[in-house]
Protein backbone atom coordinates (compact mmCIF):
# COMPACT_ATOMS: atom_id res chain seq x y z
CA UNK A 1 0.00 0.00 0.00
CA UNK A 2 1.26 3.75 -0.48
CA UNK A 3 1.77 5.52 2.19
CA UNK A 4 1.91 9.67 2.26
CA UNK A 5 3.93 11.40 4.85
CA UNK A 6 2.71 14.68 5.70
CA UNK A 7 2.46 17.58 8.19
CA UNK A 8 5.86 17.46 9.16
CA UNK A 9 9.46 19.05 8.58
CA UNK A 10 10.99 16.79 5.84
CA UNK A 11 14.95 17.07 5.75
CA UNK A 12 15.68 15.38 1.92
CA UNK A 13 19.52 15.79 2.61
CA UNK A 14 19.76 17.23 -1.35
CA UNK A 15 20.21 20.89 -0.38
CA UNK A 16 19.36 22.63 2.80
CA UNK A 17 16.66 24.43 0.26
CA UNK A 18 14.50 21.50 -0.28
CA UNK A 19 11.28 22.00 1.53
CA UNK A 20 9.17 19.43 0.28
CA UNK A 21 5.78 18.95 2.16
CA UNK A 22 5.16 15.47 1.43
CA UNK A 23 6.71 12.01 1.13
CA UNK A 24 5.15 8.84 -0.62
CA UNK A 25 6.29 5.30 -0.74
CA UNK A 26 5.22 1.92 -2.48
CA UNK A 27 6.10 -0.84 -0.22
CA UNK A 28 10.46 -0.38 0.10
CA UNK A 29 10.87 2.45 -2.22
CA UNK A 30 10.25 6.36 -2.38
CA UNK A 31 7.91 7.33 -5.37
CA UNK A 32 7.17 10.68 -4.94
CA UNK A 33 8.43 13.78 -3.01
CA UNK A 34 6.79 17.03 -3.58
CA UNK A 35 3.91 18.80 -2.47
CA UNK A 36 1.29 17.54 -0.32
CA UNK A 37 -1.81 18.09 -2.39
CA UNK A 38 -0.43 17.38 -5.44
CA UNK A 39 0.77 13.50 -3.69
CA UNK A 40 -2.82 13.55 -2.50
CA UNK A 41 -4.74 14.01 -5.83
CA UNK A 42 -1.52 10.91 -7.76
CA UNK A 43 -2.17 9.03 -4.93
CA UNK A 44 -5.92 9.41 -3.63
CA UNK A 45 -6.00 5.34 -2.01
CA UNK A 46 -2.62 6.26 -0.08
CA UNK A 47 -2.45 5.61 3.75
CA UNK A 48 -2.57 9.14 4.79
CA UNK A 49 0.70 9.01 7.65
CA UNK A 50 0.25 12.22 9.94
CA UNK A 51 3.74 13.09 11.36
CA UNK A 52 2.25 15.60 14.01
CA UNK A 53 4.90 18.57 13.70
CA UNK A 54 8.06 15.95 14.00
CA UNK A 55 10.80 15.62 11.31
CA UNK A 56 11.72 13.14 9.28
CA UNK A 57 14.57 12.89 7.33
CA UNK A 58 16.75 9.68 6.18
CA UNK A 59 17.85 6.71 8.03
CA UNK A 60 20.86 7.04 9.50
CA UNK A 61 23.88 4.82 7.96
CA UNK A 62 26.98 3.97 10.40
CA UNK A 63 29.98 4.35 8.25
CA UNK A 64 32.21 2.42 10.52
CA UNK A 65 31.37 0.05 14.22
CA UNK A 66 31.31 -3.49 14.80
CA UNK A 67 27.63 -5.17 14.44
CA UNK A 68 29.04 -8.38 15.50
CA UNK A 69 31.19 -7.84 18.34
CA UNK A 70 28.42 -5.46 19.76
CA UNK A 71 26.21 -8.30 19.40
CA UNK A 72 28.93 -10.27 21.44
CA UNK A 73 28.78 -7.90 23.96
CA UNK A 74 25.26 -7.74 24.93
CA UNK A 75 25.66 -10.49 28.16
CA UNK A 76 28.92 -9.31 28.97
CA UNK A 77 29.96 -7.66 32.38
CA UNK A 78 30.20 -4.15 31.96
CA UNK A 79 32.47 -2.01 33.12
CA UNK A 80 31.61 0.93 32.20
CA UNK A 81 30.49 3.01 35.36
CA UNK A 82 33.77 2.02 36.85
CA UNK A 83 35.51 4.58 38.76
CA UNK A 84 38.37 2.65 40.44
CA UNK A 85 40.00 -0.71 40.81
CA UNK A 86 37.82 -1.38 44.15
CA UNK A 87 34.92 -0.41 41.64
CA UNK A 88 36.24 -3.20 38.84
CA UNK A 89 36.78 -5.65 41.98
CA UNK A 90 32.65 -5.20 43.09
CA UNK A 91 31.29 -5.15 40.00
CA UNK A 92 33.19 -8.39 38.85
CA UNK A 93 32.10 -9.85 41.88
CA UNK A 94 28.66 -9.31 41.98
CA UNK A 95 28.70 -10.69 37.82
CA UNK A 96 30.28 -13.65 39.11
CA UNK A 97 27.76 -14.15 42.30
CA UNK A 98 25.28 -13.65 39.71
CA UNK A 99 26.35 -16.64 37.28
CA UNK A 100 27.30 -19.07 39.30
CA UNK A 101 29.09 -21.57 37.77
CA UNK A 102 30.11 -19.42 34.86
CA UNK A 103 33.30 -20.80 33.11
CA UNK A 104 35.24 -17.55 31.95
CA UNK A 105 34.32 -14.03 33.10
CA UNK A 106 34.57 -11.47 30.01
CA UNK A 107 34.14 -7.88 30.68
CA UNK A 108 34.19 -4.68 28.68
CA UNK A 109 34.16 -0.92 29.03
CA UNK A 110 36.79 0.18 31.34
CA UNK A 111 38.69 3.46 31.10
CA UNK A 112 41.73 3.68 32.68
CA UNK A 113 41.63 7.67 32.18
CA UNK A 114 38.51 7.65 34.41
CA UNK A 115 39.76 5.68 37.29
CA UNK A 116 40.53 6.94 40.56
CA UNK A 117 44.51 5.32 40.11
CA UNK A 118 44.81 6.81 36.44
CA UNK A 119 45.92 3.84 35.34
CA UNK A 120 44.89 0.23 33.94
CA UNK A 121 44.28 -2.64 36.34
CA UNK A 122 46.68 -5.36 36.71
CA UNK A 123 46.15 -9.45 36.88
CA UNK A 124 46.72 -9.10 41.07
CA UNK A 125 43.34 -6.94 40.78
CA UNK A 126 41.44 -9.68 38.85
CA UNK A 127 42.85 -11.85 41.07
CA UNK A 128 41.17 -10.73 44.07
CA UNK A 129 38.29 -12.07 42.02
CA UNK A 130 39.16 -15.56 41.42
CA UNK A 131 42.19 -16.54 40.51
CA UNK A 132 40.79 -20.19 39.05
CA UNK A 133 38.31 -18.73 36.88
CA UNK A 134 39.82 -16.99 33.49
CA UNK A 135 38.51 -12.99 33.64
CA UNK A 136 39.42 -11.21 30.66
CA UNK A 137 38.32 -7.23 31.07
CA UNK A 138 38.31 -5.06 27.81
CA UNK A 139 39.49 -1.51 27.73
CA UNK A 140 36.54 0.86 25.87
CA UNK A 141 38.62 1.69 23.20
CA UNK A 142 39.05 -2.57 22.51
CA UNK A 143 42.93 -1.91 22.06
CA UNK A 144 43.94 -2.96 25.45
CA UNK A 145 43.03 -4.84 27.79
CA UNK A 146 43.67 -7.83 30.95
CA UNK A 147 43.80 -10.98 31.75
CA UNK A 148 44.20 -12.81 35.25
CA UNK A 149 46.63 -15.36 36.15
CA UNK A 150 44.20 -18.10 35.42
CA UNK A 151 43.94 -17.16 31.62
CA UNK A 152 47.47 -16.38 31.31
CA UNK A 153 47.90 -19.83 31.99
CA UNK A 154 44.95 -20.88 29.68
CA UNK A 155 46.49 -19.29 26.90
CA UNK A 156 49.99 -20.77 27.64
CA UNK A 157 51.39 -16.83 28.11
CA UNK A 158 54.30 -16.75 30.29
CA UNK A 159 56.89 -14.17 31.65
CA UNK A 160 59.27 -16.16 28.69
CA UNK A 161 56.86 -14.90 26.21
CA UNK A 162 58.42 -12.19 23.56
CA UNK A 163 55.99 -9.21 22.66
CA UNK A 164 54.29 -10.06 19.11
CA UNK A 165 55.36 -7.78 16.22
CA UNK A 166 52.55 -4.58 16.80
CA UNK A 167 51.70 -5.38 20.24
CA UNK A 168 52.59 -5.58 23.78
CA UNK A 169 52.58 -7.57 26.76
CA UNK A 170 52.80 -5.83 29.73
CA UNK A 171 55.48 -6.44 32.34
CA UNK A 172 56.06 -5.37 36.05
CA UNK A 173 59.56 -4.07 37.07
CA UNK A 174 61.40 -7.41 37.18
CA UNK A 175 60.15 -8.53 33.62
CA UNK A 176 57.64 -10.33 34.61
CA UNK A 177 54.01 -10.75 33.42
CA UNK A 178 51.46 -7.91 34.48
CA UNK A 179 48.00 -9.09 32.92
CA UNK A 180 47.94 -6.13 30.50
CA UNK A 181 48.37 -6.03 26.97
CA UNK A 182 47.89 -3.79 24.54
CA UNK A 183 47.08 -4.21 20.88
CA UNK A 184 45.76 -7.01 18.12
CA UNK A 185 48.76 -9.29 18.22
CA UNK A 186 48.60 -9.54 21.53
CA UNK A 187 44.99 -9.40 22.70
CA UNK A 188 44.56 -12.30 20.27
CA UNK A 189 46.36 -14.67 21.72
CA UNK A 190 44.52 -14.20 25.10
CA UNK A 191 41.27 -14.17 22.69
CA UNK A 192 41.58 -16.96 20.96
CA UNK A 193 41.95 -18.75 24.60
CA UNK A 194 39.02 -16.85 26.12
CA UNK A 195 36.52 -17.03 23.54
CA UNK A 196 35.76 -21.23 23.14
CA UNK A 197 34.99 -20.36 26.76
CA UNK A 198 31.86 -17.90 26.86
CA UNK A 199 28.33 -18.88 26.68
CA UNK A 200 26.12 -16.73 23.65
CA UNK A 201 23.18 -17.30 22.24
CA UNK A 202 23.89 -15.65 19.16
CA UNK A 203 20.36 -15.50 17.53
CA UNK A 204 19.35 -13.03 20.81
CA UNK A 205 21.96 -11.21 20.64
CA UNK A 206 22.23 -9.93 17.27
CA UNK A 207 18.52 -9.39 17.31
CA UNK A 208 19.33 -7.41 20.67
CA UNK A 209 22.26 -5.30 18.69
CA UNK A 210 19.90 -4.52 16.17
CA UNK A 211 17.23 -3.25 18.08
CA UNK A 212 20.26 -1.03 19.84
CA UNK A 213 20.69 0.39 15.71
CA UNK A 214 17.42 1.00 15.57
CA UNK A 215 17.13 2.69 18.49
CA UNK A 216 19.18 5.49 17.31
CA UNK A 217 18.03 5.88 14.05
CA UNK A 218 20.93 3.39 12.33
CA UNK A 219 18.84 1.36 9.01
CA UNK A 220 22.50 0.15 7.92
CA UNK A 221 25.36 -0.77 9.83
CA UNK A 222 29.16 -1.75 9.44
CA UNK A 223 31.05 -4.68 10.72
CA UNK A 224 34.42 -3.24 10.69
CA UNK A 225 36.89 -6.33 11.29
CA UNK A 226 35.24 -9.55 10.31
CA UNK A 227 37.21 -12.80 10.47
CA UNK A 228 35.95 -15.18 7.88
CA UNK A 229 34.26 -17.10 10.61
CA UNK A 230 32.30 -14.18 11.70
CA UNK A 231 31.39 -13.60 7.62
CA UNK A 232 30.23 -17.04 7.53
CA UNK A 233 28.36 -16.80 10.81
CA UNK A 234 26.59 -13.71 9.89
CA UNK A 235 25.65 -14.84 6.41
CA UNK A 236 23.61 -17.65 8.07
CA UNK A 237 21.91 -16.03 11.08
CA UNK A 238 21.20 -13.28 7.96
CA UNK A 239 19.40 -16.40 5.87
CA UNK A 240 17.50 -17.46 9.38
CA UNK A 241 15.35 -14.59 8.74
CA UNK A 242 17.39 -12.65 11.93
CA UNK A 243 18.24 -9.39 10.00
CA UNK A 244 16.32 -6.43 8.80
CA UNK A 245 19.18 -3.66 9.14
CA UNK A 246 21.32 -4.19 5.93
CA UNK A 247 25.17 -5.09 7.65
CA UNK A 248 28.18 -4.32 5.18
CA UNK A 249 31.20 -6.36 6.30
CA UNK A 250 34.91 -5.68 5.92
CA UNK A 251 37.17 -8.96 6.41
CA UNK A 252 40.50 -8.71 7.97
CA UNK A 253 43.44 -8.63 5.02
CA UNK A 254 44.44 -11.14 6.11
CA UNK A 255 41.75 -13.61 5.58
CA UNK A 256 39.71 -11.41 2.84
CA UNK A 257 41.03 -13.67 -0.26
CA UNK A 258 40.03 -17.00 1.19
CA UNK A 259 36.66 -15.24 2.75
CA UNK A 260 35.17 -13.70 -0.68
CA UNK A 261 36.07 -17.28 -2.61
CA UNK A 262 34.14 -19.17 -0.07
CA UNK A 263 31.35 -15.90 -0.06
CA UNK A 264 31.94 -14.73 -3.77
CA UNK A 265 28.15 -14.06 -3.97
CA UNK A 266 28.22 -11.67 -1.11
CA UNK A 267 31.23 -9.49 -2.80
CA UNK A 268 29.18 -8.78 -5.80
CA UNK A 269 27.46 -5.08 -4.30
CA UNK A 270 23.97 -6.13 -3.63
CA UNK A 271 22.41 -7.65 -0.32
CA UNK A 272 21.76 -11.18 0.34
CA UNK A 273 19.54 -11.19 3.59
CA UNK A 274 20.79 -8.00 4.48
CA UNK A 275 24.26 -8.78 4.29
CA UNK A 276 26.86 -8.06 2.09
CA UNK A 277 30.77 -7.74 1.69
CA UNK A 278 32.09 -4.02 1.29
CA UNK A 279 36.27 -5.05 1.28
CA UNK A 280 39.03 -5.61 3.51
CA UNK A 281 40.51 -3.60 6.61
CA UNK A 282 43.56 -3.43 7.81
CA UNK A 283 44.81 -1.88 11.39
CA UNK A 284 47.83 0.02 11.25
CA UNK A 285 48.17 1.75 14.99
CA UNK A 286 46.42 1.48 18.14
CA UNK A 287 44.75 4.21 20.37
CA UNK A 288 45.30 7.93 21.42
CA UNK A 289 44.06 7.53 24.91
CA UNK A 290 45.84 4.82 25.71
CA UNK A 291 48.75 5.88 23.65
CA UNK A 292 49.31 3.22 21.94
CA UNK A 293 48.27 5.04 18.59
CA UNK A 294 51.28 5.92 15.70
CA UNK A 295 52.25 9.70 15.94
CA UNK A 296 55.17 11.48 13.94
CA UNK A 297 56.24 13.67 17.22
CA UNK A 298 56.54 12.45 21.03
CA UNK A 299 53.32 12.26 22.64
CA UNK A 300 53.34 15.08 25.49
CA UNK A 301 55.92 14.94 28.15
CA UNK A 302 57.33 11.90 26.14
CA UNK A 303 60.68 12.22 25.58
CA UNK A 304 61.41 9.95 22.39
CA UNK A 305 57.72 7.68 22.44
CA UNK A 306 55.46 8.46 19.31
CA UNK A 307 53.45 4.82 19.74
CA UNK A 308 54.61 2.37 17.55
CA UNK A 309 53.08 1.15 13.94
CA UNK A 310 51.21 -2.07 13.59
CA UNK A 311 52.60 -3.39 10.13
CA UNK A 312 55.96 -2.52 7.61
CA UNK A 313 55.12 -0.54 5.05
CA UNK A 314 55.47 -3.45 2.35
CA UNK A 315 52.64 -5.43 4.19
CA UNK A 316 50.14 -2.17 3.81
CA UNK A 317 51.29 -1.87 0.55
CA UNK A 318 50.19 -5.59 -0.27
CA UNK A 319 47.15 -5.12 0.66
CA UNK A 320 46.87 -1.88 -0.78
CA UNK A 321 47.85 -3.38 -4.24
CA UNK A 322 45.49 -6.68 -3.69
CA UNK A 323 42.51 -3.98 -3.30
CA UNK A 324 43.07 -1.88 -6.57
CA UNK A 325 43.60 -5.37 -8.79
CA UNK A 326 40.86 -7.05 -7.21
CA UNK A 327 38.70 -3.93 -7.07
CA UNK A 328 37.39 -3.85 -4.02
CA UNK A 329 37.87 -1.51 -1.13
CA UNK A 330 39.82 -0.89 1.74
CA UNK A 331 39.53 0.10 4.88
CA UNK A 332 42.57 1.24 7.67
CA UNK A 333 42.22 1.84 11.11
CA UNK A 334 44.80 4.98 11.44
CA UNK A 335 44.69 7.49 14.31
CA UNK A 336 48.03 8.69 14.81
CA UNK A 337 49.28 11.00 11.92
CA UNK A 338 52.97 8.75 11.02
CA UNK A 339 49.72 5.69 10.45
CA UNK A 340 47.96 7.76 8.32
CA UNK A 341 51.41 8.52 6.63
CA UNK A 342 52.13 5.24 5.78
CA UNK A 343 48.12 4.52 4.89
CA UNK A 344 48.60 7.45 2.33
CA UNK A 345 52.08 6.64 1.15
CA UNK A 346 51.43 3.20 0.17
CA UNK A 347 47.68 4.09 -1.81
CA UNK A 348 49.20 6.39 -3.41
CA UNK A 349 52.11 4.56 -4.99
CA UNK A 350 50.03 1.24 -5.37
CA UNK A 351 47.07 3.50 -7.20
CA UNK A 352 49.64 5.19 -9.66
CA UNK A 353 50.61 1.72 -10.60
CA UNK A 354 46.83 0.95 -10.66
CA UNK A 355 45.73 3.58 -12.66
CA UNK A 356 47.34 2.20 -15.69
CA UNK A 357 46.68 -1.57 -15.78
CA UNK A 358 43.18 -1.54 -14.02
CA UNK A 359 40.17 -0.43 -15.65
CA UNK A 360 38.08 0.75 -12.80
CA UNK A 361 40.23 2.19 -9.30
CA UNK A 362 37.37 3.86 -7.87
CA UNK A 363 38.03 2.08 -4.89
CA UNK A 364 37.19 4.28 -2.00
CA UNK A 365 40.15 3.82 0.65
CA UNK A 366 38.85 4.74 3.79
CA UNK A 367 41.01 5.96 6.25
CA UNK A 368 39.14 5.08 9.96
CA UNK A 369 39.18 7.83 13.06
CA UNK A 370 41.33 10.18 11.70
CA UNK A 371 42.27 11.61 15.07
CA UNK A 372 44.83 13.26 14.25
CA UNK A 373 45.15 13.47 10.63
CA UNK A 374 47.42 16.96 9.20
CA UNK A 375 45.98 19.19 6.53
CA UNK A 376 48.85 18.06 4.36
CA UNK A 377 47.63 14.88 4.64
CA UNK A 378 43.82 15.61 4.06
CA UNK A 379 45.58 17.66 1.23
CA UNK A 380 46.74 14.30 -0.16
CA UNK A 381 43.78 12.18 0.43
CA UNK A 382 41.86 14.64 -1.51
CA UNK A 383 44.26 14.03 -4.42
CA UNK A 384 43.71 10.35 -4.21
CA UNK A 385 39.73 10.35 -3.03
CA UNK A 386 40.56 8.59 0.23
CA UNK A 387 37.86 8.83 2.18
CA UNK A 388 38.23 10.38 5.70
CA UNK A 389 36.13 8.56 8.28
CA UNK A 390 35.90 10.42 11.40
CA UNK A 391 35.56 9.59 15.20
CA UNK A 392 33.90 12.99 16.50
CA UNK A 393 32.87 11.67 19.86
CA UNK A 394 36.48 11.08 20.71
CA UNK A 395 36.33 15.68 21.30
CA UNK A 396 33.78 15.05 24.22
CA UNK A 397 34.64 11.36 25.45
CA UNK A 398 38.46 11.60 25.53
CA UNK A 399 39.34 15.65 24.47
CA UNK A 400 40.45 16.58 27.99
CA UNK A 401 42.36 13.34 28.28
CA UNK A 402 44.03 14.44 24.56
CA UNK A 403 44.93 17.50 26.06
CA UNK A 404 47.50 15.65 28.24
CA UNK A 405 48.53 13.18 26.35
CA UNK A 406 48.94 15.57 22.98
CA UNK A 407 49.19 19.13 24.52
CA UNK A 408 46.64 21.57 23.72
CA UNK A 409 47.80 22.52 20.23
CA UNK A 410 47.34 18.99 18.47
CA UNK A 411 44.46 18.54 20.40
CA UNK A 412 42.30 21.18 19.65
CA UNK A 413 42.80 19.53 16.07
CA UNK A 414 41.56 15.72 16.67
CA UNK A 415 38.45 15.09 14.16
CA UNK A 416 39.56 17.71 12.11
CA UNK A 417 36.21 17.77 10.41
CA UNK A 418 36.15 21.95 9.39
CA UNK A 419 40.16 20.56 7.47
CA UNK A 420 37.81 18.11 5.52
CA UNK A 421 35.06 19.83 4.32
CA UNK A 422 37.00 23.02 3.24
CA UNK A 423 39.22 20.29 0.72
CA UNK A 424 35.67 19.14 -0.29
CA UNK A 425 35.99 15.62 1.06
CA UNK A 426 33.54 13.46 1.14
CA UNK A 427 34.11 12.69 5.27
CA UNK A 428 31.78 10.91 7.47
CA UNK A 429 31.14 10.42 11.48
CA UNK A 430 31.26 7.59 12.95
CA UNK A 431 30.96 5.91 16.91
CA UNK A 432 33.05 2.72 16.54
CA UNK A 433 30.41 0.71 18.93
CA UNK A 434 30.41 -0.82 20.66
CA UNK A 435 33.45 1.59 21.61
CA UNK A 436 30.52 4.25 22.25
CA UNK A 437 26.60 4.03 21.32
CA UNK A 438 25.75 4.16 17.89
CA UNK A 439 24.52 7.83 18.65
CA UNK A 440 24.45 9.75 15.58
CA UNK A 441 23.12 12.73 16.50
CA UNK A 442 25.53 12.88 19.49
CA UNK A 443 28.31 12.73 16.62
CA UNK A 444 26.61 15.25 15.08
CA UNK A 445 26.73 17.10 17.93
CA UNK A 446 30.24 16.85 18.61
CA UNK A 447 31.05 18.12 15.31
CA UNK A 448 29.32 20.81 15.33
CA UNK A 449 29.80 22.30 19.12
CA UNK A 450 33.13 20.39 19.81
CA UNK A 451 32.89 20.32 23.58
CA UNK A 452 34.26 18.18 26.08
CA UNK A 453 32.96 16.21 29.21
CA UNK A 454 34.20 19.09 31.27
CA UNK A 455 32.58 21.76 28.65
CA UNK A 456 35.43 22.89 27.00
CA UNK A 457 35.47 23.72 23.36
CA UNK A 458 37.98 22.24 21.76
CA UNK A 459 39.45 23.91 18.53
CA UNK A 460 36.56 25.73 17.69
CA UNK A 461 37.77 26.68 14.15
CA UNK A 462 36.89 23.22 13.36
CA UNK A 463 33.35 23.04 14.30
CA UNK A 464 31.17 23.14 11.43
CA UNK A 465 27.25 23.76 10.47
CA UNK A 466 24.38 21.33 11.46
CA UNK A 467 23.55 20.33 7.74
CA UNK A 468 27.31 19.85 7.02
CA UNK A 469 27.17 17.21 9.76
CA UNK A 470 24.22 15.90 9.11
CA UNK A 471 26.06 14.99 5.87
CA UNK A 472 28.38 12.76 7.51
CA UNK A 473 25.47 10.23 8.88
CA UNK A 474 23.63 10.67 5.60
CA UNK A 475 24.52 11.03 1.81
CA UNK A 476 28.04 11.22 2.51
CA UNK A 477 28.32 7.34 4.45
CA UNK A 478 25.77 6.02 1.57
CA UNK A 479 28.99 7.28 -0.72
CA UNK A 480 31.02 5.17 1.20
CA UNK A 481 29.21 1.87 0.66
CA UNK A 482 28.39 3.01 -2.87
CA UNK A 483 25.17 3.66 -2.24
CA UNK A 484 24.47 6.92 -2.88
CA UNK A 485 22.17 5.96 -5.43
CA UNK A 486 19.76 4.50 -3.05
CA UNK A 487 20.68 5.47 0.24
CA UNK A 488 21.49 8.85 1.76
CA UNK A 489 18.69 11.28 0.83
CA UNK A 490 15.03 11.52 0.32
CA UNK A 491 14.47 11.32 -3.41
CA UNK A 492 12.14 9.17 -5.55
CA UNK A 493 13.68 6.04 -6.45
CA UNK A 494 15.41 5.40 -3.23
CA UNK A 495 14.58 3.21 -0.05
CA UNK A 496 12.33 3.95 1.74
CA UNK A 497 14.54 4.25 5.29
CA UNK A 498 13.49 6.75 7.46
CA UNK A 499 14.19 8.73 10.76
CA UNK A 500 11.69 10.47 12.63
CA UNK A 501 12.40 13.19 15.12
CA UNK A 502 11.19 14.83 17.77
CA UNK A 503 12.71 17.94 16.64
CA UNK A 504 14.68 19.70 14.06
CA UNK A 505 17.97 19.85 13.90
CA UNK A 506 18.34 22.47 11.65
CA UNK A 507 16.44 24.57 13.72
CA UNK A 508 16.85 23.78 17.82
CA UNK A 509 19.97 25.12 19.13
CA UNK A 510 23.00 23.47 18.07
CA UNK A 511 24.09 22.96 21.84
CA UNK A 512 20.20 20.94 22.06
CA UNK A 513 20.90 18.72 18.89
CA UNK A 514 22.09 16.06 20.92
CA UNK A 515 18.90 15.93 23.10
CA UNK A 516 16.80 15.18 20.01
CA UNK A 517 15.02 12.03 20.48
CA UNK A 518 14.09 9.20 17.58
CA UNK A 519 10.86 8.48 17.84
CA UNK A 520 10.47 6.08 14.71
CA UNK A 521 13.03 4.02 12.59
CA UNK A 522 11.63 2.82 9.59
CA UNK A 523 13.29 0.20 7.77
CA UNK A 524 12.26 -0.86 3.84
CA UNK A 525 9.18 1.00 4.75
CA UNK A 526 8.52 -0.88 7.86
CA UNK A 527 8.70 0.60 11.26
CA UNK A 528 11.59 -1.20 12.99
CA UNK A 529 11.50 0.92 16.18
CA UNK A 530 9.40 3.98 18.09
CA UNK A 531 9.47 5.19 20.90
CA UNK A 532 5.72 6.93 21.10
CA UNK A 533 2.78 5.55 18.97
CA UNK A 534 2.57 9.04 16.93
CA UNK A 535 2.24 7.53 13.74
CA UNK A 536 -1.30 7.64 12.21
Amino acid sequence: MNKIYYNGDIITMKSKDDNPTAIVTDEDKIIFVGDYDAAKGLYEDAQQVNLEGKTIMPGFIDPHSHFFQTAQSIYMCDLSDAGSFSDIIEILDSYKKKHDGIEMIFACGYDHNLLKEYAHPDKKILDAVSDTIPIYISHVSGHMGVANSALLKLAGITDDTPDPEGGRFGRYDDGSLSGYMEEIPALMKILGAAMPLIKIDMPSQLKKAQELYFRYGVTTVQEGAASKDVALGLARLAHAGLLDIDVVAYIMDEEYADCAKQMHEYTLGTYIDHVRIGGSKIILDGSPQGKSAWLSQPYENEENYCGYPSHELAYVEDACRRALKGGYQILAHCNGDEAAEQFIEAYSREKAFADKVCSDTDTRPVMIHCQTVRDDQLDKMAEIKMIPSIFAGHIYFWGEVHRNNLGEKRAARISPVKSAVERGLVFNLHQDTPVTKPDMLHSVWCAVNRITKKGRVLGSEQCIDAYEALKGVTINAAYEYKEENSKGTIEAGKKADFVVLSDNPLKVKSENIKDIDVFYTIKDGNIVYKRQNILA
